[in-house]
């Protein structure tokens, strides 16, 4: 029963529902609660009297100026009463759940008095012209003379919180304490609270009246509460009068003078007791219905959590493979390292050998020359003529003989110290750049373009594609046929072409096709099944589908300039700081399409806006602007509907980068309805839609998002009466 606990909280404190009561909107509110988020509004202005009273406010600016006074002062917890230009702007606060809330116009009872105040069954004066505004719906209400007496009390609830309260309770608890409630020691049958002995003394005291109420035990006192009789409900119009009949009309119940004299005298009532057991039996159903949903995620949950195992084992395993490859084109590379270093080495030991030698001879002649050149100068310093003659011819040959050994090539290096080797490693720095993983996966099903489909005579044309998201490499195609009878299907074409003729058929017969893609991994599954029809002697395009899905994209040559378009035109952004619209290229005018738009990139907190659209819509401005577009435009915390520039509908929740938002078209029913993240945002959007409607979006530069198109209907949504899915391109 855990999760049930959400469900018996006040949205305004937080805490279990004491005394609630119903709102007009079908939500709950404590008593007190309720009052104290009262609000005074002007004597001569309420809501109703100031869009009677026609002073150019209409519905659409009340929660226009509301959304304002959320972003007023920066968000700072100050705002406006949404819905009044004069009204003062006033302090709020917020509640545990996130719900904004107004302090009471007239001081709190003292904290004693509050606690008491239900049981007593008093209520301070309501004052004039209050006004109430659900803290979950944000729909105002104004009071009237019965003030929150007016309010049906919702004691069902109130019993379903008891009951929870008890099972959980291990001891009972005071229900005076302030802040930490102390064990109960003694329960009053008439007042019907639990006292601790500090509070007892001071708010039961054993005197005056209340010296003749009965104190029993905890426990003694917890088993007359479950066992004391059912509340009888009283009429909220007249407090005398019994709630015995229902109202089908107005759906509430009533007592017998409001047939008599009230408002619901001319309306269609039915026995209490017969619509309890009637709306009894409604709820039974829908549980079931929901309990099977609530199986069936469970066996889902079980699925993921197995999934998560899988996954777990499997990114083991791969990340082993992984690596065992990586190392094993390592060694490879160190093999061929050590190849190269081989390599230069021999080149480096040839290069100093060559020097080297070069050395050794160069350091031999020059020992000879300068030995000559030494001697040659001691020659000269002798004084003796003719010996000096005697010699002087064989020492000027041998200097010159050996300056000529000295000459042109003899002072060069035989060797260079570069290395005329270059390492070529681009191409394998390349292919290291483009490692990356292959999908060894089979073709996914192919489409087939029905507007491309037809027969003539006794033969028919097949047209088919790939699905836009489709990365996987596919080889072929294989076209098959039945034999026009209902018989087996029969390989009529295996190639790479996209579209076949097919001749030969029988007259006036009904065929069968499907088709399906192959690879080098195997065989891909069919595609959807098209039946056709030939003729006798004219041209036929009855072409039907089978459970058929619109597959599209967005359109570049209707979209804004300043539109931006990628990944085959379904990633879209634009350039601009306005907002832009782009339309999908496939028009709807019946069947039930839905498709969904991931947000890529969200920042500062703009608007985007999502919807459909008329071929002549405006473009520069944003979707619902105009009387061409119907739109749902979401921050990242709320969001609102908008047709003709008229907002409606605000409801919490809103997108952030990474946000899936759905769009569900029903031509069945006429309706538009929208998803965030699977789940339904706000109630039905829009309702009566008749004619031809395109995708459309509108975004400024701080938003990307990407379309997926062709998807199924989510689970929680039951179309109309079944119709031909069609689209118009």
């Amino acid at each position: 029963m855990d999760e049930m606990e959400e469900e018996l909280k006040c949205p305004v404190c937080g805490s279990f529902y004491r005394e609630p009561i119903i709102l007009p909107c079908s939500h709950n509110i404590c008593l007190a609660c309720a009052r104290n988020i009262l609000v005074q509004t002007p004597d001569a202005e309420s809501p109703q009297s100031s869009r009677a009273s026609g002073s150019g406010v209409s519905d659409y600016d009340y929660l226009d100026l509301d959304k304002m006074s959320l972003y007023s002062e920066a968000d700072s917890g100050y705002g406006s009463y949404g819905g009044f230009v004069s009204a003062p702007t006033t302090p709020c606060q917020k509640s545990p759940n996130g719900v904004r809330v107004f302090p009471p116009t007239v001081p709190h009872p003292p904290q004693a008095q509050h606690h008491l105040l239900p049981h007593t069954g008093v209520l301070p004066p309501v004052p004039r012209n209050s006004c109430l505004t659900c803290p979950q719906c944000h729909r105002s209400l104004t009071l009237d003379d019965r003030g929150l007496r007016g309010f049906p009390k919702n004691r069902v609830l109130e019993g379903v919180v008891d009951r929870y309260q008890q099972s959980k309770a291990a001891a009972l608890k005071c229900q005076l304490c302030e802040k930490s409630p102390r064990e109960a020691t003694v329960m009053c049958e008439q007042c019907d609270v639990f006292y601790c002995d500090p509070c007892r003394l001071r708010c039961h005291p054993p005197r005056g009246p209340l010296a003749k109420h009965r104190l029993v035990p905890p426990a003694q006192g917890r088993i007359s509460r479950r066992a004391s009789p059912r509340k009888i409900s009283t009429c909220t119009e007249h407090e005398l009068e019994n709630l015995s009949m229902y109202c089908v009309q107005c759906k509430t119940p009533v007592c017998y003078q409001c047939l008599e004299d009230g408002k619901h005298s001319t309306h269609e009532v039915k026995a209490l007791g017969a619509m309890w057991k009637l709306h009894k039996g409604q709820l039974s159903q829908a549980l079931n219905v929901l309990s099977d949903r609530a199986t069936e995620a469970k066996e889902f949950l079980v699925q993921l959590r197995n999934m998560v195992q899988h996954i777990q084992e499997n990114g083991v395993e791969f990340e082993a493979c992984l690596v065992a490859q990586c190392d094993a084109l390592i060694e490879a590379l160190n093999r061929r390292k050590a190849q190269l270093l081989s390599r230069v080495t021999k080149e480096h030991e040839h290069k100093l050998s060559v020097v080297r030698d070069q050395i050794s001879h160069c350091t031999v002649k020059l020992r000879q020359t300068t030995g000559l050149m030494e001697y040659c100068l001691e020659v000269i310093k002798e004084n003796d003529p003719s010996g000096f003659l005697q010699i002087s011819d064989a020492l000027i040959r041998r200097v010159h003989m050996t300056e000529n050994q000295w000459g042109k090539g003899s002072l060069t290096p035989r060797m260079s110290s570069d290395f005329d080797l270059t390492l070529d490693s681009g191409p394998l720095l390349q292919t290291i750049h483009q490692l990356d993983f292959v999908q060894m996966k089979v073709p996914a099903a192919p489409i087939l373009q029905l507007e491309e489909c037809c027969t003539q005579t006794n033969s028919a044309t097949l047209s088919w594609k790939q699905p836009p998201l489709s990365t996987i490499a596919v080889e072929g195609y294989i076209l098959e046929l039945d034999d026009g009878t209902g018989g087996q299907f029969r390989e009529v074409y295996v190639g790479t072409e996209m579209i076949c003729t097919v001749d030969g058929l029988h007259f006036n017969s009904t065929y069968k096709s499907r088709v399906k893609a192959f690879n080098s991994s195997g065989v891909g599954q069919y595609s959807k099944t098209l039946v056709m029809q030939t003729s006798e002697s004219f041209m036929t395009v009855c072409v039907c589908a089978l459970s058929a899905v619109a597959w599209f994209t967005f359109d570049t040559a209707s979209a804004h300039p300043d539109i931006i378009l990628s990944n085959d035109n379904l990633t879209v952004t634009c350039n601009s700081y306005d907002d832009r619209v782009v339309m999908g290229n496939t028009g709807f005018s019946r069947g039930v399409h839905y498709w969904e738009m991931t947000i890529d990139r969200y920042d500062n907190h703009p608007d985007p806006a999502f919807g459909i659209a008329r071929a002549d819509v405006m473009k520069d401005v944003m979707l619902g602007k105009d009387d061409k577009a119907w739109a749902m435009y979401v921050d990242n915390n709320r969001s609102w509907f908008m047709h003709n520039n008229s907002h409606t509908n605000r409801t919490d929740g809103g997108i952030s980068k990474g946000a899936t938002v759905g769009v569900l078209l029903d031509f069945s029913r006429g309706i538009l309805l929208f998803l965030i993240n699977d789940e339904q945002q706000g109630p039905v959007a829009f309702n009566t839609l008749e004619g031809m409607y395109y995708p459309a979006i509108s975004l400024n530069r701080n938003v990307q998002v990407t379309l997926h198109s062709g998807l199924p209907i989510p689970d929680f949504y039951t179309p109309g009466e079944s119709e031909a899915a069609g689209s118009v391109c």
